[in-house]
């Protein structure tokens, strides 16, 4: 293969596959390190001797696989490995993730009470435009926003909460242990999403970055609805992991 500083123009390999290779070498070995800036366009083109062109290509291949990402005005940088939630339990994301070391803050962006459109009331079993409690938070892993989650819960259940600490806990365990209300399951569906105005200032995105959107409805141990919540996670940041097992059936 090339040498580390030499990208060879007769290959058979396009210049921007050849550059592409080469920067993911020097992210998996740590010569970039996570949360690094990456150098500029032109100082990638000066050093390799090749084009904005072939640099902005190679530099796209490497964000798509999720290894850097960029700010707005402020350049590229190398992604951290991701951080991730098993989802084989019912955890809050500070729950989930306190075990393993990472440290999880909430940006309070709003709560407030608001008719329930559709969707929700339907979810939650109440009528369209009855009243609920919607708290929006942007979720900080290791001080970086990984989230938006915003949760709609039914206004009896939604005002117990007004005074609660939504900064530095999750709202499960505010339920279970300042509510007296156990939780029992889930159901999740998730899609992916192209990050509009408000993500994009939540998160810290550029717009049309990947979203990955989960919808959670969440029952009490009685099986009655309780929280009706949209999170909204950086494709770049995080991953939901799950298992599965296969079921068989019996075999004559």
């Amino acid at each position: 293969m090339q040498d580390n500083k030499v990208l060879l123009p007769l290959s058979s390999v396009p210049l921007h596959s050849q550059l592409r290779e080469l920067l993911r070498a020097r992210i998996l070995d740590g010569e970039y390190a996570p949360g690094s800036q990456m150098p500029s366009e032109s100082e990638l083109g000066a050093t390799f001797k090749v084009s904005r062109i072939t640099v902005r290509q190679a530099l796209g291949d490497l964000q798509k696989e999720g290894l850097i990402f960029k700010i707005h005005g402020k350049g590229t940088f190398v992604a951290r490995p991701k951080a991730f939630q098993n989802v084989s339990t019912l955890q809050g994301l500070a729950e989930s993730m306190a075990g393993r070391g990472y440290e999880v803050v909430n940006r309070l962006r709003s709560f407030r009470y608001v008719p329930a459109p559709r969707p929700v009331a339907e979810r939650l079993q109440l009528s369209e435009g009855e009243q609920v409690v919607q708290i929006k938070r942007v979720r900080l892993i290791n001080r970086e926003p990984v989230s938006l989650e915003i949760t709609y819960l039914p206004k009896v259940i939604g005002e117990r909460l007004e005074g609660a600490d939504l900064v530095t806990r999750d709202i499960f365990l505010i339920l279970e242990n300042d509510c007296a209300l156990p939780l029992g399951h889930a159901d999740l569906a998730i899609d992916a999403v192209l990050a509009d105005s408000d993500l994009t200032q939540a998160l810290n995105v550029e717009a049309g970055s990947p979203i990955m959107r989960i919808e959670r409805l969440t029952h009490s141990a009685a099986g009655q609805p309780v929280d009706f919540e949209y999170l909204y996670y950086r494709g770049d940041a995080f991953q939901y992991r799950l298992r599965i097992d296969r079921q068989r059936e019996d075999q004559a």
